[in-house]
């Protein structure tokens, strides 16, 4: 097979475009090509449903070189979550999971409310759902469950998105990871998170997907339909240009947003600074 990728795809998958979602009419010739390629590849790997076996990192056990302020941020995310990421994964993975909990816990104390704990959560467009411990460690969720429409991606190494996925969430409770499109995902939950979600075309092709999978209307939709009557819609964006063109897709499909916050910078440097928004149905309102 030749379209191996490598499992360290960019986080924040290049610049976002300045184009709105729209009908294909409004991509341009090298997008619409660049679409078609991996269109091709996406539908032999869905097809396939490669599995060489569960992959498992090897835990690092130990962090090593960090700076006094990384030291000092994950020394707290330790002590108030009662986590050690690194007891389960190698470093980079370990790094990542500390940053993703640093930004929803500083989002969450400035919001000033107490995190839902206990519940249901769906993740969307979990990718290989390296960071299901973090969910866990948030929410202490009833169950999680990660969907991911391209589930079976090969890496360089032979194995496939699922395979990393059955890894990370091997031993934890009632955490499953589902490779299906959101859209068509029709479960309730008190919770659904998502994490730099696609909402313009640039993160797609930069990601290899095709432009036919950057169907936000229909997932926004979905998101607002699937909440419970007190549900919220946790969403994390790039910056506050892609994070104004999500909340337009969200209000669009019938949710109110109940608090926004620009995290300032966390454990890992970023080009953008993440922005952390709450939703909830407008109804309950």
């Amino acid at each position: 097979m030749e379209n191996v990728i490598d499992p360290a795809v960019p986080e924040s998958a290049g610049m976002f475009s300045a184009l709105s979602t729209g009908t294909p009419s409004c991509y341009t010739v090298s997008q619409r090509l660049r679409s078609g390629y991996h269109a091709f590849w996406y539908r032999l790997g869905e097809g396939l449903r490669w599995s060489r076996g569960i992959y498992r990192e090897r835990p690092a056990v130990q962090l090593s070189a960090l700076a006094d302020g990384q030291q000092a941020r994950i020394a707290f995310l330790r002590r108030k979550f009662t986590v050690r990421f690194e007891r389960y994964c190698e470093e980079r993975t370990a790094l990542k999971s500390y940053e993703y909990l640093d930004i929803l816990n500083q989002a969450w104390t400035a919001w000033g409310q107490p995190r839902p704990t206990g519940v249901v959560v769906h993740d969307v467009g979990s990718s290989n759902f390296w960071y299901a411990r973090v969910l866990q460690s948030f929410f202490r969720p009833s169950s999680l469950t990660g969907v991911e429409v391209e589930g079976y991606r090969i890496y360089a190494n032979g194995y496939s998105r699922w395979d990393y996925a059955q890894g990370y969430v091997q031993g934890l409770p009632q955490t499953s990871f589902v490779v299906s499109s959101y859209a068509q995902y029709d479960q309730k939950a008190d919770v659904v998170t998502a994490w730099y979600p696609f909402v313009t075309a640039a993160p797609v092709l930069a990601w290899r997907l095709p432009l036919a999978l950057l169907t936000p209307h229909a997932i926004f939709s979905r998101i607002a339909s699937n909440l419970t009557a007190t549900g919220l819609f946790v969403m994390v964006n790039q910056g506050a240009e892609e994070a104004a063109i999500a909340a337009n897709l969200c209000r669009a499909a019938g949710l109110d947003q109940r608090w926004s916050y620009e995290v300032p910078p966390t454990i890992r440097s970023r080009h953008q600074r993440p922005v952390v928004s709450c939703w909830s149905p407008i109804s309950e309102r």
